[in-house]
């Protein structure tokens, strides 16, 4: 399996500047790069990544995607005075020429595809090139928009003719719709490319209709072109978050990339004078972490905007841990996207309903937008619960605020990173299937064991062999607790006792608020009065408690999440409800009778690490062999297995996922995906 995360940076790129005067393009520094290396630098990142040289891009690499015309035109410019520059630039909207630009351009094509090559020969898993000039505007024969060469566009050709690759998924969240690269691929039904950018019912940059949630490729290309429209500004991390869940990872998880590669502008960060959001740098290692679970993890993170210099260089920091493993901070704000999110995400849903097999049986409509179109809802929108709250009032383009505000932000929500990324104790052979970054701690004394049960848990635990059992339970999630350890797994020959057990231990030793995902029978449930514990159990039959919902005792009952209804169940359900919860620690248990592949568990371990600082337990069945080293995989950082061909849910399963949302969408808004609220 790859491992390791490159970086690469060339200084030389930072020698394109602005000669003249010029207010639209002044923003496009030479420090976007260089400080957020230095950011890197100063958060000990730079050392802990593979070196990999950046390259000149060869003409024939530039050729795979633009015009003979548009590359000698950029060559001219090398021997151009100032004068000439300027003239050439004028020709092209938000462009300068400087007489390095052309080979900086040639830079970051180079630096690109060195990314590229390194990820698909498993030099490394994953990475990340700062580049610049950014490319994502830039068309066929024309320079657009800061951008001069394509860089993700000619990366997605090079690819698929070096590697023989047949999908590959670009991911574009800058702020700005990457046009070019849409107008490239609009017709090629082997990348899909997904951008979601600030629109305002066509009045932003770059004004295109063609920019809108109706433009969903053409010819062959149809359905693979996927435009997520934002018409209003002050966009946070929940609506962010929610266009994964509802809308990119089921038509991801459906199209199955072999490569995904991220025009990574970070213009939709907080403070941005052009995107004028108020997403925060951490909401960027959540969608990096969801991002890594596809491809079996071949991800290139390529930079494209991001103006103001400290969002963009933590931003820029936190795409980087999570490309190297570390645990994903906690998300901040309100876990509830806002109308207008909404609004855009059911017009895409409705848009790609006859293109994608798992929209087949979502009900969809179109919706007029009425929350950013109509002065009648104003007052609506003023609501908290539909609408957010500006984090920095009118000041997104007020710096000093911007650097003082991330400043204390970034010290709130970082941590050190636990010495041991997983434990489990020495159960019985577990030294010969568990992976070799499994680390064994020490078991607990079984004096200790039998003091602490029947002072706490004699109510639950009858058995000597169970009670034995526990105490390597006991030891792990003390270490989870105590942050000496990132997550944990261990065997037991009761998994829905021992979860029972783990949950009320949790909640004992402090932990507010208790997420367990129990797959399987679970024959007994742990009392949830203290409203601390939010139990998803996903099983084949109906239990005798049926479906529980009250403040205080959170208890959601998936029945049959099964092959086909699997992703509609995960990502549809359980992601959302568990984003909203968000616990501080999460207990993943499997019974017996489970009715998910080692596969879905896999993924559902993998996918719910974005939760509670990446802090996770699991207990599992102890003749789950296989299951247990697939899960111990997960948790030390390997990729989540390929799920193969993709089967769409039945009309049944999806109803019965949206009854389950539309029944608790006021209480976990994350659920909330279509305008009928």
């Amino acid at each position: 399996m790859a491992s390791g995360t490159a970086l690469i940076y060339d200084e030389d790129m930072t020698t394109h500047k602005l000669l003249w005067s010029d207010p639209i393009c002044d923003i496009e520094v030479p420090e976007r790069l260089s400080s957020s290396y230095e950011q890197l630098r100063s958060y000990h990142l730079v050392e802990r990544c593979v070196h990999v040289p950046a390259r000149e891009g060869s003409e024939e690499e530039i050729l795979l995607v633009h015009s003979l015309e548009h590359l000698e035109v950029a060559k001219s410019t090398q021997t151009m005075n100032e004068e000439e520059l300027k003239r050439v630039s004028e020709n092209y909207d938000a462009f300068f020429f400087h007489p390095s630009t052309y080979r900086c351009a040639r830079l970051a094509v180079g630096a690109t595809l060195q990314l590229v090559d390194a990820v698909m020969s498993g030099k490394v898993r994953n990475g990340m090139a700062l580049v610049r000039p950014p490319g994502h505007h830039s068309q066929r024969n024309a320079a657009n928009g800061f951008c001069l060469f394509n860089n993700v566009a000619i990366a997605a050709e090079y690819a698929k003719l070096k590697y023989g690759l047949q999908r590959i998924l670009i991911v574009d969240w800058d702020v700005h719709h990457g046009q070019g690269t849409q107008y490239i691929f609009e017709e090629d039904p082997s990348v899909l490319y997904f951008s979601w950018h600030r629109y305002e019912h066509q009045e932003f940059w770059p004004s295109l209709k063609e920019s809108d949630y109706d433009a969903v490729g053409l010819g062959k290309g149809k359905g693979f072109n996927i435009n997520l429209p934002w018409n209003k500004v002050g966009m946070e991390n929940s609506d962010y978050l929610a266009v994964f869940f509802h809308v990119l990872l089921p038509m991801a998880f459906e199209f199955d990339p072999e490569l995904v590669i991220v025009s990574s502008g970070y213009d939709s960060g907080i403070g941005d004078p052009e995107g004028q959001m108020n997403a925060t740098p951490e909401v960027f290692a959540h969608l990096t972490h969801f991002l890594m679970q596809l491809a079996n993890g071949k991800l290139c993170v390529i930079l494209e905007g991001g103006y103001h210099l400290k969002s963009l260089g933590e931003s820029v920091c936190m795409t980087v841990k999570t490309l190297l493993g570390d645990p994903v901070p906690q998300v901040t704000g309100e876990m509830a996207p806002c109308l207008s999110a909404v609004e855009s995400i059911q017009n895409v849903r409705a848009a790609h309903k006859p293109y994608w097999k798992w929209l087949t049986y979502e009900d969809t409509s179109f919706l007029q937008n009425l929350s950013t179109k109509s002065h009648l809802l104003k007052t609506a929108n003023s609501n908290p619960s539909t609408e957010h709250e500006s984090k920095i009032t009118n000041n997104n383009n007020d710096t000093v605020k911007v650097d003082r505000f991330l400043e204390l932000h970034m010290k709130n929500i970082l941590f050190p990173v636990p010495p041991i990324k997983t434990a489990t104790t020495n159960c019985e052979g577990s030294e010969h299937f568990l992976p070799e970054h499994v680390q064994l701690v020490k078991e607990m004394d079984k004096t200790e064991i039998k003091a602490l049960v029947s002072d706490f848990y004699a109510d639950l635990v009858k058995e000597d062999k169970t009670l034995l059992s526990l105490g390597s339970m006991f030891v792990i999630l003390d270490k989870i607790r105590k942050k000496e350890v990132c997550n944990g797994i261990a065997a037991s020959p009761t998994a829905a006792l021992s979860a029972a057990v783990a949950l009320r231990h949790s909640v004992r030793f402090g932990f507010q608020r208790v997420l367990c995902v129990f797959i399987g029978d679970m024959q007994m449930i742990p009392n949830t009065e203290d409203g601390k514990m939010l139990i998803i159990n996903i099983c084949e039959k109906e239990q005798n408690w049926g479906l529980i919902f009250v403040l205080t005792n959170l208890l959601l009952l998936l029945k049959d999440a099964e092959g086909n209804d699997f992703f509609s169940a995960v990502l549809g359900f359980i992601l959302p409800v568990a984003y909203s919860y968000q616990p501080n620690l999460t207990v993943i248990a499997v019974g017996p009778n489970r009715n998910l592949g080692i596969s879905g568990i896999s993924l559902i371990v993998a996918l719910l690490q974005g939760l509670a600082e990446s802090r996770i337990f699991a207990v599992i069945e102890d003749t789950e062999i296989s299951l247990m080293q697939n899960v111990a995989k997960v948790l030390v950082g390997a990729s989540t297995p390929s799920f193969g061909i993709y089967v769409p849910p039945t009309q049944e399963k999806v109803n019965r996922i949206k009854a389950l949302r539309d029944q608790f969408q006021q209480e976990w808004k994350m659920l909330q995906c279509s305008g009928k609220l």
